[in-house]
């Protein structure tokens, strides 16, 4: 490969990741629908792309593999060979085939390196087969379709003409394919093009000799539409007749034998009135960008907010009024760019969900059960960084659920539902938030089969497990290691489980909950933040240090009176509103040493895993906007802590993760311990 070539090298790999993904999808939905001809147009067309950009880059075996797929394809959109499953699979191999061979050249490798020998002989077998039956047959002449019939006779009734146009090339014409287009995009200008013989890929690819026809339906004279392509280079002539109701042209044209109709009815351009020329493809207003410039621009602006913060405490501090109006102009500047910057890094958590159409195809067919998907709120955006980490936690729901979840046809029948279950996945924003849904139909989790496991693992006595509540119950599953199922499978049973995306989920800034009923199904609700970069939090101090709790874990703030605190089964609790709330001492979460003394102090109340608690700390800064600065490998791991910030006085503060906060509770040191037992 020359240096010219590497320089596209990142382009190619970013689009054909972006074909292989629409492939996919297209390959769905022809399983489900075969009867479709767009559909394997569309598949065409995707192979048909692949294959060009494979064989400009000089990767031979992706494009030999793309070539042999177009061979089969032209065949199916002809109407020459019925679509089956089998030939659905044998799509899906290739299509798995070029994401190894997309992989291989991304790790600096070949696609050559990848045996697919075996997939080139099927495929050829398939269409030697199609080819020798159909070489027997008499070929039926080309017209229109029923459904082209109607299309005309719909634009005669709207006042509009139909011409059928056979435009002949210059012999001495070199990119006929470009000539083509242009035709075609100026005769789309002046009405709508119901068909083009030969179809748009064979115009796309020059499989046309010197000439080609084109049906339009329009409001022009016919002289000016003959002008209009003749007014285009290179163009030798054009011949034009008009189809009217009564015309010899119409009666020869719109009859075809029922074999011609069914090829035509597949073919390109067929059943299309509004045919694309994919890969010649107008300049549009998007371009790719690289996501490490991203990262880099996104530190930068973190470093003007750091900035900024610093400026106006230095300003504030020295009483300079005079800063006031620059400074707010200043903060209203960086604030816009910070936005768009955000936005920049967003993208719609497609980029993980269209995964998983495939994903529950492929584990029903080796689960031996019947299931569908349904994706809710695919266009809802999350930051890159958060997409891209969260994307292996759901596949494993998905597992999850078809593994656990949902019953096989015959148990369902069972329990009077229908054979087919259902996996739910759902996204949607709330706040600064975003939250994403997991849900099946399926069997539940089963608490009293927990509480068995957990008796036979030891954690619990059998008079303990008995006494935990479902809820509770169901917690176990977040255990490492901890699992339900009876044997191992490839899918489950080896202790990689809840506990490795709730993990995952904190690790991010986010919240996990489960919700279960026996029969009914699962639930599994994630909370993630938009952004990992930055964020709204509130700051508070407990000694001689500042920290900052993310305000998306912030419910409300209150201020305690000693004297309203009780113990209840030696936790201490108040009151609020009617409803108990647990407090925690922040100091002595942190093991740090605390300075209040006053009778009356403030309480953070956060919200972690449903349930509500107060955090007391000895002072309420404010609401700040921090940018989340990682700790580095040694400090990563440290509980309670999910990074730094720095402060407009140059301090450091830690940013604290409250669900891991929380999991220290029963060995921290209590309120009691701090201003001892209430009365």
């Amino acid at each position: 490969m020359d240096l010219n070539t590497k320089e596209y090298l990142n382009a190619f790999l970013d689009e054909s990741s972006e074909q292989l993904e629409l492939l996919g999808d297209l390959l769905l939905s022809l399983e489900s629908n075969p009867e479709q001809p767009e559909i394997v147009n569309e598949i065409f067309r995707v192979a048909h792309t692949l294959k060009g950009m494979a064989g400009a880059m000089g990767f031979d075996g992706m494009a030999g593999l793309t070539h042999a797929m177009e061979d089969l394809l032209d065949l199916m959109r002809k109407g020459e060979l019925f679509i089956t499953g089998d030939d659905v699979s044998l799509l899906f191999r290739c299509l798995d085939a070029l994401q190894v061979m997309i992989d291989r050249i991304r790790k600096g490798g070949r696609d050559g390196d990848v045996d697919v020998d075996e997939l080139l002989k099927v495929l050829r077998a398939k269409v030697e087969v199609v080819n020798h039956r159909e070489a027997t047959k008499s070929q039926a002449p080309v017209g229109l379709t029923s459904q082209e019939v109607e299309w005309v006779k719909k634009a005669q009734d709207q006042g509009m003409k139909v011409y059928h146009l056979t435009i002949h090339l210059d012999p001495q014409c070199l990119l006929k394919s470009a000539r083509a287009y242009l035709v075609v995009s100026r005769l789309e200008g002046m009405g709508e093009i119901i068909k083009t013989v030969p179809p748009v890929e064979e115009l796309e690819r020059e499989g046309f000799d010197y000439a080609f026809e084109v049906y339009l339906a329009t409001k022009e004279e016919q002289e000016t539409t003959r002008h209009t392509v003749m007014s285009i280079s290179e163009i030798a002539n054009v011949e034009i007749d008009e189809l009217t109701s009564d015309s010899e042209c119409t009666a020869e044209k719109l009859q075809k034998t029922d074999e011609a109709q069914k090829v035509d009815e597949v073919a390109e351009g067929a059943s299309s009135p509004e045919p694309s020329f994919q890969g010649m493809r107008k300049m549009t207003g998007t371009i790719r960008v690289d996501i490490n410039r991203l990262d880099k621009l996104m530190n930068l602006v973190g470093e003007l907010v750091i900035g900024r913060a610093r400026i106006e405490r230095l300003a504030q501090e020295a009483g300079l009024k005079a800063f006031e109006e620059p400074l707010a102009h200043l903060g209203r500047i960086s604030g816009e760019i910070q936005e768009l910057v955000t936005k920049l890094r967003m993208v719609p958590i497609s980029y993980v969900f269209d995964r998983f159409p495939r994903l529950v195809r492929d584990l029903c067919k080796s689960l031996g059960k019947e299931a569908r998907l349904e994706v809710e709120g695919k266009e809802t955006e999350l930051d890159r960084t958060v997409v891209d980490e969260i994307g292996e936690s759901l596949v494993h729901l998905i597992r999850n659920a078809l593994d656990h979840g949902i019953e096989t046809p015959e148990e369902r029948e069972a329990k009077g539902k229908k054979r087919e279950g259902t996996v739910r996945i759902s996204a949607y924003q709330e706040g600064n938030s975003v939250i994403v849904e997991v849900a099946d139909d399926g069997r539940g989790i089963d608490a009293n089969v927990v509480r068995r496991k957990a008796v036979e693992r030891g954690l619990y006595s059998a008079e303990e497990a008995q006494a935990l509540s479902d809820e509770d119950a169901i917690k176990l599953v977040f255990l490492p290691g901890f699992s339900t199922a009876d044997k191992v499978s490839d899918l489950s049973g080896r202790g990689v489980g809840m506990d490795v995306v709730k993990s995952k989920v904190e690790s991010l800034g986010g919240q996990f909950t489960v919700h279960s009923k026996l029969d009914r199904g699962t639930r599994v609700v994630i909370r993630l933040p938009l952004t990992l970069a930055i964020v709204l939090a509130l700051l508070v101090s407990v000694g001689d240090e500042a920290y900052a709790v993310p305000l998306d874990d912030v419910e409300e703030t209150l201020l305690v009176n000693k004297n309203d605190i009780r113990s209840v089964h030696g936790t201490p609790v108040v009151t609020v509103r009617g409803e108990i709330l647990s407090l925690q001492s922040l100091a002595g979460l942190l093991r740090a040493h605390s300075r209040l003394e006053a009778d009356e102090f403030p309480v953070v109340v956060v919200r972690v895993g449903g349930k509500r608690r107060g955090l007391i700390v000895d002072e309420l800064i404010g609401q700040q906007e921090i940018v989340i600065k990682p700790l580095g490998k040694l400090l990563s791991k440290v509980q309670g802590i999910a990074g730094a910030t720095i402060l407009g006085d140059g301090n450091v503060a830690l940013i604290l993760d409250v669900a891991s906060l929380g999991s220290r509770s029963e060995r921290a040191v209590t309120y009691e311990a701090r201003v001892g037992a209430p009365q």
